[in-house]
């Protein structure tokens, strides 16, 4: 029988999509069937929501019957995904659900790691985390307890910070080193903000993705994949071109019109070669450049100093025939492609973490990338990059710290984010394990996690075993018997999102506001508690200036503060006479947004907010970069009583950084520093995510684990892909066990051999290899981060999860 590829696609989605359906009906129907007295008159309603499987925040409606939730929809009302849901926000009865949960407060009653525990009640787990927080801070120690966190949604984050404020700690460190910051890096450098951007998919009419799984494992994936359709098939008379850069033909190659593979790390490189092109040609955006951007052409400083533009530098540097020996990309296509995208309006350059800024070039990488959209003027226009609007927000009172507070605050980050060793780092997260086994810069007294696990998803993890071990106390507010909580002394298990009151700001997406929030779809089944409300109570128990700085009897009560903004400004969806009034449709229609985007191209009056830069200008020539370095030099000088110019030298050469002069002020092509000797670890090794991944905590879900790896028919495992020459020139084939080994240790996982991994590429998804967290998860198949070395970005404090070099061979 010969099936074409559209037949081939079509009956694949068809049973893709069956299995999905026929899944979530059965595990409603089932928790329909438990549901106690569920007869004909049974309770049934719908209760809105907001998913926290990933960052992306989709709107949920949730059907309960006799309080049970039976199953997951999408919110039509939530305009990021309106209506529908990916696998993950589908199978969120299965977390709600999962018989492995910790059921209440736990204290450690063995070993560290020996999994013996003593329930005890929240009263007694408060007041021991209360008590010990305490006593340090009475000594003078606050800056030595550290505050690790991932998924920060709506408030969180902001009650984390100033929770950390207020006791007298800098250590309140996020997990976005580990993630995407070299994109708000890009961003801060150009335009004056550090944060994510939106995107005008809607208009876009030409795209090239350097790197992100676009319709995969980018975010919010159910925008990503209405926007997709919207942009291929979706406007009448015009289909969208996408151009996918990246080192493996992912699924979002796959579905790409063109798929340029690259050699890993020199995305930045590409960008320049396009750069080179369309400067070269006049295919540039004449008026945008002329009006809006600094450091273009050549130009002199207030004391006259001349110095290097834009223009004369990728042109010197960076012109196609050069660029194809350190990209793998023949230059004629790069001429193409410049061409191209040029002349094709609206067109937009994006960008995702797990191609350009995972590297030890990220942040020039992300600079280089970004500033191809300044130079086809698609800064805040249609169908380019946005700038995401926030909700109006009531302003929070001032955090009190007292003395002590003060005093601690002064000490600094144990990470040295922020400093000459990582000068635009907000966070450093991977390091923080060498910085406690090392005692520097102080010893670590107390470590708090929340939604994060470090001895999972940070690289190099073998360190952090060392590290916890010395950390004489560790609370964790995990639901899940995770690797990090099974080191901790003190448990405090959160609800599941389905549970309890949480807000969410949109992902940066719409461009406009959006605000959602979470509330109970059902009683919390075990005795845990919300972790925004158990942090307000610490600091409440703490008393004194800690506890003035939360005035709100819990999480609810200081949403509904911040909420007082929106409704006084009686704009948006939402718009009501009284607050209550106001509250009560938030609460029943699960969303608040004030759709209509302000494009600054359109309107003048917005330029301020979208380039919030010295000049008021997108900043070729990064003169916030150019500020930060002479402040870290000033004082290294001060310090050391050395010059400057010597100084600044110096910081750039510990930073290991090529670039010298202006240029380092520019986009530019940093060469990238790989871990491993090539001779004896000739393989690049890229980890990548699939749709149903769920920030590692998917690997406990039966209905996601099910459908992981279906480009390949591959799930409930681990597997490495080998192009079909490279595995042949080892001696591996299809299906076999094999070892992938770097300098730092092995895994062992499954051959897949596959035409779309370039042959010095080797590619294994990340979801798997928990030593503990339920059932499903436990020792099930391999996790690549115990291979990858804790090598990074000096400039940016990025994880560089992708410069590892390793061998394969067979088991």
């Amino acid at each position: 029988m010969r099936t074409d590829r559209r037949t081939f696609i079509k009956a694949g989605g068809a049973t893709v999509a069956t299995g999905l359906v026929l899944s979530g009906l059965d595990l409603g129907n089932r928790l329909l069937r438990a549901a106690p007295g569920a007869t004909a008159s049974t309770e049934d309603r719908m209760v809105p929501g907001v998913c926290q499987q990933c960052p992306g925040g989709c709107g949920i409606m949730v059907r309960v019957v006799n309080g049970r939730g039976v199953k997951i929809e999408g919110n039509p009302r939530y305009p990021s995904n309106r209506g529908t849901l990916c696998p993950k926000g589908a199978a969120g009865l299965q977390i709600l659900y999962d018989p492995d949960r910790i059921h209440g407060p736990l204290k450690r009653a063995g070993e560290r790691g020996a999994g013996r525990w003593q329930p005890i009640s929240w009263e007694e787990a408060i007041n021991t985390v209360a008590g010990r927080l305490g006593e340090l801070r009475s000594q003078g120690l606050a800056h030595t307890v550290a505050f690790m966190s991932g998924r920060n949604r709506g408030q969180m984050g902001g009650l984390i910070g100033r929770f950390c404020e207020a006791f007298g700690t800098s250590n309140d460190i996020g997990h976005s080193s580990i993630c995407e910051d070299g994109s708000p890096m890009g961003h801060w450098m150009a335009q004056g903000w550090k944060a994510y951007a939106a995107y005008d998919w809607d208009n876009c009419d030409y795209l090239i993705c350097f790197g992100a799984g676009f319709v995969e494992a980018w975010r919010p994936t159910a925008r990503l994949l209405r926007a997709y359709g919207d942009m291929r098939r979706g406007r009448l008379g015009t289909r969208s071109k996408i151009v996918q850069v990246e080192t493996r033909f992912s699924i979002s190659a796959a579905r790409a019109d063109e798929w340029v593979p690259i050699n890993p790390a020199t995305d930045g490189a590409f960008a320049l070669a396009l750069a080179h092109v369309i400067v070269r040609d006049n295919l540039y955006d004449r008026r945008f450049v002329g009006d809006h951007t600094f450091g273009f052409e050549d130009w002199a400083d207030k004391n006259g100093h001349r110095h290097l533009g834009f223009k004369s530098l990728v042109l010197r540097d960076y012109a196609p025939q050069r660029v194809e020996g350190i990209t793998g990309i023949p230059a004629a296509d790069i001429e193409r492609i410049a061409r191209e995208f040029a002349s094709k309006k609206p067109h937009c350059i994006a960008a995702g973490a797990r191609g350009s800024s995972m590297q030890t070039n990220g942040p020039e990488n992300r600079h280089a990338i970004h500033a191809l959209n300044a130079l086809v003027g698609s800064i805040d226009a249609r169908g380019g990059v946005l700038r995401q609007i926030d909700p109006p927000f009531a302003a929070l009172p001032a955090v009190v710290k007292d003395d002590a507070a003060a005093s601690s605050l002064r000490k600094g980050r144990v990470d040295y984010a922020g400093t000459a060793r990582f000068p635009l780092a907000g966070k450093v997260y991977q390091d923080v394990a060498e910085r406690v086994i090392a005692g520097d810069p102080y010893p670590v007294k107390a470590l708090i996690t929340y939604y994060t696990n470090p001895l999972f998803s940070s690289t190099d993890i073998d360190p952090w075993k060392k590290a916890i071990a010395r950390i004489p106390f560790v609370v964790t507010f995990s639901p899940y018997m995770d690797e990090t909580t099974a080191h901790a002394d003190i448990v405090l298990p959160d609800c599941s999102y389905l549970e309890r009151w949480h807000d969410d700001v949109i992902y940066p997406s719409m461009g406009y506001p959006v605000w959602g929030i979470r509330q109970p779809v059902v009683k919390p089944l075990y005795d845990s508690r919300s972790s925004a409300d158990v942090v307000i109570e610490i600091a409440q128990r703490l008393g004194g200036s800690v506890a003035q700085s939360f005035p709100w009897k819990d999480f609810l009560e200081l949403i509904r503060f911040r909420a007082q903004g929106v409704f006084k400004t009686a704009k948006g969806s939402i718009v009501a006479p009284t607050f209550e009034e106001w509250w009560d449709r938030f609460v029943k229609e699960g969303v608040w947004t004030d759709p209509s985007y302000p494009y600054a191209t359109e309107n003048p009056d917005q330029w301020k907010r979208i380039l919030a830069t010295p000049s008021g200008k997108f900043e070729f020539y990064s003169q916030l970069l150019e500020e930060k370095m002479e402040h870290l030099a000033e004082d290294e000088a001060k310090a050391r009583r050395i010059d400057v110019e010597q100084a600044l030298e110096e910081i750039l050469n510990n930073l290991k950084i090529k670039a010298k002069g202006d240029e380092f002020f520019l986009p530019h092509y940093e060469a990238p520093r790989f871990v491993g000797d090539p001779k004896e670890f000739p393989l690049h090794l890229n980890t990548y995510k699939l749709m149903p991944h769920a920030e590692g905590r998917g690997a406990n879900v039966p209905m996601l684990q099910g459908m992981l790896g279906l480009q390949l028919g591959e799930k409930w495992n681990t597997w490495v892909e080998i192009n079909p020459h490279t595995a042949e020139k080892l001696g591996l084939r299809d299906k076999d066990l094999a070892y992938v080994e770097s300098q730092v240790g092995r895994v062992k996982v499954q051959v897949r051999i596959h035409p779309g991994a370039m042959p010095q590429v080797v590619n294994i998804p990340f979801e798997h290899g928990h030593e503990t967290y339920g059932r499903w998860a436990s020792k099930l198949g391999a996790n690549p981060n115990h291979i990858i070395a804790n090598e990074k970005s000096n400039l940016g404090g990025l994880a560089a999860y992708f410069a590892t070099r390793v061998k394969v061979y067979k088991a």
